[in-house]
């Protein structure tokens, strides 16, 4: 198992899309989260958004903003890593390779998760010390107190974190087993992120009682729930309280651990071409 691990671990690394993923997780997270808040708050600027001011840029604001984006945009990226990790092999036509090496397709399939659960955990990490560079850059440059959030909150931050990453990129890797590569899987999966999702949230659901009820179960307005439970901004896309924090977390952990065993029992069942 640990042979299959560092295989897929040197194989992931040696990916530029997969650093490619990362540099635009922390290039989004910092634009949106710090750049253009700011500069809106230096210009004066008004807007929806405007009466948040420089607090909401702070250290003690860390938490939040670090994992704000996990419910949609950053989110999407994680789908993104786990639909190359699993998908690429169907598009290169490598799985017949790797599987004649190795008898057991579960134990190749789970060294796979387990690296691309591994490389979610470093993209959240490293969000959280950029953000967290970002804030004292902001915090020392306008004079303001430089009040960090206790460590075991940054703590209990990166594992909520780590879990809506681990949710999504899960999800990734069984769209890539179901459908057998790596563009529909992409698209599919970032059509429900960034659209359907967000309709069901914005439109449906005030119409609709069962709409409102039946979103409580879905993953995304969970992972957004977990968000603001946390101290994320409710006027991010994709954060708003739907359900409380302790129900949000157990539901994506049971969202990851049905994903998982399914992409699993797909890809021990079905034809791998």
């Amino acid at each position: 198992m640990l042979d299959d691990i560092r295989a897929e671990a040197r194989k992931l690394l040696r990916r530029p899309a997969i650093w490619t993923l990362l540099a635009v997780a922390l290039t989004v997270s910092l634009i949106f989260t710090y750049v253009i808040p700011y500069a809106g708050y230096a210009g004066g600027t008004t807007g929806p958004t405007a009466d948040r001011g420089l607090a909401a840029m702070l250290p003690d604001q860390l938490v939040g903003n670090a994992i704000g984006g996990l419910p949609v945009f950053l989110g999407a990226l994680m789908l993104i890593l786990g639909v190359l990790t699993v998908g690429s092999e169907y598009t290169w036509g490598t799985w017949k390779t790797v599987l004649t090496q190795d008898p057991s397709r579960l134990r190749v399939y789970a060294a796979k998760l387990i690296v691309a659960l591994l490389a979610a955990l470093a993209a959240v990490v490293m969000v959280f010390a950029a953000g967290a560079t970002a804030s004292a850059l902001i915090g020392y440059g306008e004079g303001a107190p430089m009040n960090w959030p206790p460590a075991a909150d940054v703590l209990v931050g990166i594992g909520a974190g780590w879990l809506i990453a681990a949710m999504w990129t899960v999800l990734g890797a069984l769209l890539a087993i179901a459908l057998r590569g790596v563009a529909l899987p992409v698209g599919l999966g970032l059509v429900w992120m960034l659209a359907v999702q967000n309709l069901l949230t914005l439109i449906a659901a005030p119409l609709l009682d069962w709409v409102a009820q039946a979103q409580k179960g879905l993953p995304g307005p969970n992972a957004g729930s977990l968000v603001a439970a946390l101290g994320g901004g409710t006027d991010t896309p994709g954060v708003a309280a739907v359900v409380g924090g302790g129900q949000a977390a157990w539901v994506l952990a049971a969202y990851l651990l049905v994903f998982a065993a399914l992409g699993g029992l797909l890809l021990r069942r079905r034809d791998i071409l």
